[in-house]
């Protein structure tokens, strides 16, 4: 994939004036397996580029609760990014590559162009999702939420909660605010 060579988290080989071997080591996992179809992630986000080269294969129905229909579109490009690490088509030869080149993801979108959106539609998306697992049979295995609030929400940590009991693991972002 044409910048891959850019992609130092997978393979860090110094570019960038990085650290070789500073990695997640992905080359080396690719060699046992690169991806399972039949996996989903819901990035829980600003939605996705639904005709990026490098997701369009790899994404299924999603929702936008900023809008409130069945066309979770990225305004804001961060959904994108964050889809393509996770589950960018390897092996292509354009763009990058995910970490998981067959992953299924479900676009959830709940944060719109300006970069915000309410607690309520994070707990809705979170609640979409779980129900997509437990009553649709969608093998929802994990959410990314590379996203910040504004403070502890009871709320929020039961729909976490609930979907943590549905088996999807919660994964949340170190960096950003809170």
């Amino acid at each position: 994939d044409t910048m891959f060579g850019w992609q130092y988290a997978l393979k860090n080989s110094g570019q960038t004036d990085g650290s070789t071997d500073a990695d997640i080591d992905a080359t080396d996992a690719w060699s046992y397996l690169n991806g399972a179809a039949g996996v989903t992630v819901a990035v829980i986000d600003t939605g996705a580029d639904l005709s990026h080269p490098d997701l369009a294969g790899n994404l299924v129905s999603g929702w936008d609760f900023v809008n409130g229909d069945a066309d979770p579109t990225d305004d804001h490009w961060h959904g994108t990014h964050v889809s393509g690490v996770i589950g960018a088509v390897g092996n292509n030869g354009i763009g990058v590559v995910g970490v998981n080149w067959n992953v299924q993801i479900m676009a959830l979108k709940f944060i719109g162009a300006a970069g915000s959106g309410p607690t309520s539609a994070a707990i809705t998306a979170i609640e979409y999702m779980t129900r997509m697992k437990t009553d649709f049979g969608v093998n929802v295995v994990a959410s990314n939420n590379s996203w910040g609030g504004a403070g502890f929400s009871q709320a929020l940590r039961d729909a976490i909660q609930e979907s943590n009991e549905a088996g999807i693991m919660f994964v949340a972002a170190a960096g950003n605010d809170n």
